[in-house]
């Protein structure tokens, strides 16, 4: 997800959760059952009925390949993000904050809890993806470096570089002594502190690596956690849907 996408998002986010609060201060019983209140209903719920069609297009290999030769599957998953966040937004609107039915408040709640999964799968994941991803080409660059630095120590004469590994004085005489063409002390320490480094380093990252692929692993629920609250979001939405035709649209009265 682009920056610029990303700030949108959460931006939609913030501004569906103030609007969810708003029943602290505000009431409006009549509201949900109004014209506008129809409207702003039947919107939000055509617009929720798009990530249906981005599941569909995913799982569906064929609906995948004819679907994705127009448009491609990162600009249909910013669609699924998009008119997830501001069909809820509606949804909130819609309610006009009379959260006294059963299956209102039902709605409202799995509403929320697969608008917050979905984002926080996209946005965090996607972020510790970029980090792993980076991560693990500083990893190649670094054991590179390192295998590099090996190299160039394993072409070294063994006495002049068992000598350098020592850090006294008489050590450093004894290797110019031993290899005064082949190598001076200084540098074989230069590179034995550098292979140091460079192990060091590489330590590190793997750990760092394991860390973000552990968290990876852990975000994986949250996608869990996303599909289950949907698939009870459309269900209580159909429900609702079904609800208010059977009571006769009471909203476009």
């Amino acid at each position: 997800m682009k920056e610029r996408e990303r700030i949108v998002v959460i931006g939609l986010f913030a501004l569906m959760l103030i609007l969810w609060l708003g029943f602290a201060v505000h009431r409006s019983p009549r509201f949900p059952g109004s014209l506008w209140g129809g409207v702003l209903g039947v919107a939000g719920a055509l617009l929720m009925l798009w990530p249906l069609g981005y599941s569909a297009v995913k799982r569906i290999p064929k609906l995948k390949g004819a679907v994705t030769k127009r448009l491609p599957m990162r600009t249909l998953l910013a669609w699924h993000v998009y008119t997830g966040i501001i069909g809820a937004v509606l949804a909130v609107l819609h309610t006009g904050h009379k959260f006294t039915s059963s299956l209102g408040i039902l709605l409202t709640a799995t509403m929320l809890v697969a608008v917050l999964t979905g984002v926080v799968g996209r946005y965090f994941m996607g972020q510790v993806s970029q980090e792993l991803r980076e991560k693990q080409g500083w990893l190649a660059k670094l054991q590179a470096s390192y295998q590099q630095t090996a190299d160039e120590l394993a072409r070294q004469p063994e006495p002049a570089l068992a000598l350098a590994a020592a850090r006294g004085g008489v050590g450093r005489i004894a290797a110019a002594l031993f290899a005064p063409e082949e190598m001076t002390v200084q540098s074989n320490l230069a590179l034995s502190y550098r292979a140091m480094n460079l192990a060091e380093s590489i330590a590190d990252l793997e750990h760092a690596i394991k860390s973000h692929e552990l968290l990876k692993r852990r975000f994986a629920i949250w996608l869990k956690l996303h599909i289950v609250s949907s698939v009870v979001f459309y269900i209580l939405l159909t429900l609702h849907v079904w609800a208010g035709i059977y009571f006769g649209l009471r909203w476009f009265k």
